[in-house]
């Protein structure tokens, strides 16, 4: 692991840990076991740091939707790959949206846009792909467009709060389960 990865992946465990406002630019050095040189090498602020921490799974989160955009032209199959990608992150990004959602308010306006953009571009590939099914009539035409996608997105996000990597369930289970519920929401009977 490079310095810059070490540098995040404490920050991140201090933030989850302690919060973020707990936690100073000496802490992260400390635990880290850098200088404050080796800190500001790679970041201009700890602000930058948490969000570096949003950015990593959002970024991923948002390529795999992409992905999916352009490999599946059936909506039904798009939908279900985008789920399914969706889920997943809450598993190999656990601790950073456990931060994300405790520490996003804190974010610099400037950062804060950047998030919102992406979150946003993630947002209108499921409100097209909704639109799509629609009309391709995979998907029921009385589907409230804006709220389904606000349910779909909801329901994932709020995985962080509860999915225990340990737990009864596999994230893939949990996937499948999703899939399945937001399937038997939006598809003509």
């Amino acid at each position: 692991m490079d310095l810059r990865e070490k540098i995040i992946q404490t920050s991140l465990e201090l933030f989850e840990k302690e919060g973020y406002h707990a936690v100073s630019v000496n802490r992260i050095v400390d635990a880290a076991q850098t200088s404050k040189g080796g800190f500001y090498y790679y970041f201009s602020s700890k602000n930058e740091v948490l969000f570096v921490i949003h950015d990593l799974f959002i970024t991923h989160a948002l390529s795999k939707a992409k992905s999916a955009n352009a490999l599946e032209d059936i909506p039904t199959n798009r939908l279900i790959k985008i789920i399914d990608e969706f889920v997943k992150v809450f598993d190999l990004y656990k601790a950073h949206l456990s931060v994300f959602y405790q520490e996003a308010f804190f974010l610099d306006d400037k950062y804060e846009v950047i998030i919102k953009e992406k979150r946003n571009e993630f947002k209108y590939i499921i409100i097209n792909t909704l639109q799509e099914g629609i009309k391709e009539k995979e998907f029921r035409k009385e589907l409230d467009i804006e709220i389904t996608t606000m349910a779909i997105l909801g329901m994932v996000n709020w995985i962080y709060k509860w999915y225990d990597p340990k737990g009864e369930k596999s994230i893939k289970e949990i996937s499948d389960i999703y899939i399945d519920l937001i399937l038997r929401s939006v598809l003509i009977k």
